[in-house]
């Protein structure tokens, strides 16, 4: 029962399927299935129930996969590490991230993997089509705002970034001049997309309503902060993406009367990728370059 074999158990199980594990693994399907027959071989009992769109496990293939899924996927990331520190790193990574982060957070720490050799390819993506790249192999590396839920993929917190509301001076200084609710309702409000994810989780925090669409949408946060200095309204915006501009008073905060609150964001990857020295270490040079943000 050999290390290889159980690697492709894990990733069969995942997936699936056969012919999607075999080339995730670099393997051909052939090869992928002579690793499940020698298991099952090995066992007694067979794995996979197969079927038209696929294989579907049995009792023993989830026992085995609880048993050893977690633990293969410890043992491979920490021989993809220790191999990284001994050994030239070299090769593509592909990070992805919606883009606004990439542009903002993200590219100015990319310093130190470019250093070691790794050529980079950088891509843009909200939080579906990210997790989707990462579990098709378009891209080894994510960040998001949100914890994946599939048994696939693993992440780790990174960050936590305040989230203030903000408008220009004369936008602010005209909500300022009727009660907060009222004054919210009345000046038109930019956003993301139409279900407000940032302006609802201030709004929320705060016990406040405002039940008119947003007067302007855009897919990129840059594009809102640039909208706010042209005085077209109020949003909320993640700190980092304002504190130049309030710095420089260009945009002002907008007080909130209760509370501040945060938003957590996750460096994101599919399990299976770390067996890549290059992506392990990738991976752990972006938690350090992001633990040590200002």
């Amino acid at each position: 029962m050999s290390l290889q074999q159980l690697r492709t158990f894990v990733e069969v199980y995942r997936r699936r399927s056969l012919s999607d594990a075999a080339r995730a693994l670099g393997l051909t399907q052939p090869a992928a299935s002579q690793h499940i027959a020698s298991l099952e071989a090995q066992l007694g009992h067979p794995l996979f129930d197969r079927h038209s769109r696929g294989v579907r496990p049995t009792a023993i293939a989830d026992d085995l996969a609880l048993s050893i899924g977690g633990s293969l996927d410890t043992a491979e990331a920490a021989l993809s590490a220790a191999r990284a520190r001994s050994i030239r790193i070299s090769g593509t990574v592909h990070i992805a991230a919606p883009s606004d982060m990439l542009g903002e957070m993200i590219t100015p720490r990319l310093g130190p993997l470019i250093a070691a050799g790794l050529d980079l390819r950088l891509h843009i993506g909200g939080r579906d089509a990210l997790y989707a790249m990462l579990l098709d192999d378009r891209v080894h590396l994510g960040f998001t705002a949100s914890q994946p839920d599939d048994a696939r993929l693993a992440y780790q917190k990174v960050g936590t970034e305040d989230l203030r509301a903000v408008a220009a001076p004369s936008v602010a200084e005209q909500i300022g001049r009727s009660p907060l609710a009222h004054a919210l309702n009345t000046v038109p409000h930019l956003a993301y997309d139409l279900d407000r994810p940032l302006v609802r989780n201030w709004l929320e925090a705060n016990s406040i309503e405002v039940s008119r669409p947003p007067a302007l949408t855009a897919p990129d946060l840059r594009v809102l902060r640039s909208a706010l200095c042209a005085g077209l309204g109020w949003t909320v915006l993640p700190s980092y993406l304002t504190d130049a501009q309030r710095a420089a008073c260009v945009l002002v905060e907008i007080a909130a009367p209760v509370n501040v609150p945060t938003n957590a964001f996750y460096l994101v990857w599919a399990k299976s990728s770390l067996r890549h020295p290059r992506v392990a270490f990738a991976r752990d040079a972006l938690i350090t370059a992001l633990a040590d943000k200002p």
